[in-house]
């Protein structure tokens, strides 16, 4: 059987009609859900980009043991695993991260890569010259996010029509690969799409479909929150106006998404692959837009960028629009994807859990709760019904740990490097560098998810039964993945 994983970035579940949402037109997902199981409980793990991609390549949920980083020299790779059961690998992506330092390893186990250049901060065109004139939408970006409006603009001023921007050129380049290589050897494809991310750019008529896309000119289409000052500053200086116009924007970016995704379906009607070919379409997580005050996908990880879409097609059991209420997670994808191809080893030591047979009906649930979080901020826990946020109660102690010394970090580091074993389950030799990263939030948190869907009562003193249960789920589950000692004294927890 063959697989094909869609990996959508920053895709909001709640603006999917598929999940009951008429925010915006997405009729060719409606269409894939109609034919596929749709997950309801399924969550982002480690937080953002590239965490939420090491879960998948490898099955570990790091975000209690490090940052952002590149592959581990002792991390499993999805890729090379799937290889070994005979199957041609590739990745057909523009998601630039992959070939930045900081992310190195991921790609590398692909039999074959196809890398569209140019999105966000891809350094793929020169920059301008200092005084060549800005158009006035650059120069909106430009106050908030000062030198990446440019680079983003030398890499896309060309564009002159849809088939330009980067969700044509993914999905065409999939859809290019599948005519080549469909019916040879089993295949893994997967294929990721870095819209919905941000910046929220669009052509016409997209970007006039939600509101006026000429009013790019007046307000910006990419907020600054990596940032924390620069979006309070952002967020004391907008107007309801503003916000309304960047909501449109990114509604419009979802729709062109959808376009182009119904191109690489109609590629699996015409090539016959729904008899023998899996296809999952998820995200690493969704993204806030300006709910609470906030953007993107900083803790506090409230369900409205942490409860995420995944829909599943398996041609041995069918979905037909039905859904499943088992709570899964993003690094589940790993082991989904070994079992669908037959491998017996891979998952020994990690968190991943086999969706296969939730789909089978031979069992109901895969796990009874799961963690999720960013390194360096609070936690999150839940069971599916209630939710818990324990955020951080001093600013340390906190260290990462891992093979390789980050290049920020070695920049920064001067003394308290340790080396050593650390990590369970990992026979080679890690460091374990002190680091400091600023709390987002000091404030503990707890939902009722199915009374309180958009969590706006936080019931933590008012329901102490529940927040001592909750809690204790929590020990549990740290201690499961056997947790650095440190990390409950940040987080105020009794080790």
């Amino acid at each position: 059987m063959n697989i094909i994983l869609v990996l959508i970035d920053s895709l909001n579940r709640h603006h999917l009609a598929a999940y009951g949402s008429d925010a915006a037109a997405t009729p060719n997902f409606s269409a894939f859900a109609q034919r596929a199981w749709r997950m309801d409980n399924h969550f982002v793990g480690s937080l953002p980009c590239m965490p939420a991609r090491r879960e998948i390549f490898s099955g570990r949920q790091e975000f209690m043991w490090r940052p952002w980083g590149p592959l581990e020299p002792f991390d499993q790779r999805l890729p090379q695993l799937v290889g070994q059961q005979g199957y041609t690998t590739a990745i057909v992506t523009d998601h630039y991260h992959y070939w930045e330092e900081a992310a190195n390893g991921y790609v590398q186990s692909f039999s074959s890569t196809d890398f569209i250049r140019g999105h966000e901060l891809d350094n793929w065109k020169p920059l301008l010259a200092g005084d060549e004139a800005l158009p006035p939408w650059i120069e909106q970006v430009e106050h908030w996010r000062p030198g990446q409006g440019k680079r983003y603009y030398a890499n896309v001023r060309d564009f002159q029509t849809e088939e330009d921007f980067f969700p044509a050129k993914v999905m065409r380049g999939a859809s290019s690969w599948l005519y080549e290589h469909a019916g040879r050897e089993p295949f893994f494809l997967q294929v990721e799409s870095f819209d919905v991310h941000e910046p929220f750019h669009s052509p016409e008529p997209y970007a006039s479909l939600y509101g006026n896309g000429g009013d790019r000119d007046r307000f910006t289409l990419w907020p600054p929150y990596q940032d924390t000052d620069q979006l309070a500053r952002f967020m004391a200086h907008t107007s309801p106006e503003e916000l309304a116009f960047i909501r449109s924007q990114y509604l419009g970016k979802l729709t062109m998404v959808d376009n182009w995704f119904g191109t690489l379906l109609q590629t699996f009607d015409q090539l016959d692959l729904w008899k023998d070919t899996m296809v999952v379409v998820t995200t690493d997580h969704g993204h806030d837009l300006g709910e609470r005050g906030k953007f993107g996908k900083q803790y506090p990880h409230f369900d409205s960028h942490a409860n995420i879409p995944l829909l599943i097609w398996h041609p041995q059991y069918p979905g037909n629009g039905r859904s499943l209420s088992a709570l899964t997670t993003t690094s589940d994808l790993f082991a989904t994807v070994l079992d669908a191809v037959g491998a017996v080893a891979g998952t020994e030591h990690t968190p991943s859990r086999s969706l296969l047979p939730l789909l089978a009906g031979t069992k109901e649930t895969v796990r009874e709760a799961l963690l999720y979080g960013t390194f360096g901020q609070g936690i999150c826990v839940t069971d599916g019904e209630w939710t818990l946020f324990k955020s951080s109660e001093q600013n340390g102690p906190l260290y990462y740990y891992s093979s390789m010394i980050m290049p920020g970090v070695a920049r920064q580091t001067v003394s308290g490097i340790e080396y050593g074993y650390f990590l369970p389950d990992v026979d080679l030799p890690q460091w374990r560098v002190p680091t400091k990263i600023k709390p987002l939030s000091q404030e503990n948190f707890l939902f009722q998810r199915q009374e309180d869907q958009n969590q706006a009562h936080n019931l933590w003193s008012r329901e102490p039964g529940q927040q001592k249960r909750m809690l204790d789920l929590l020990h549990t589950l740290l201690e499961q993945a056997a947790t650095p000692a440190e990390q409950y004294t940040r987080l105020g927890l009794v080790h």
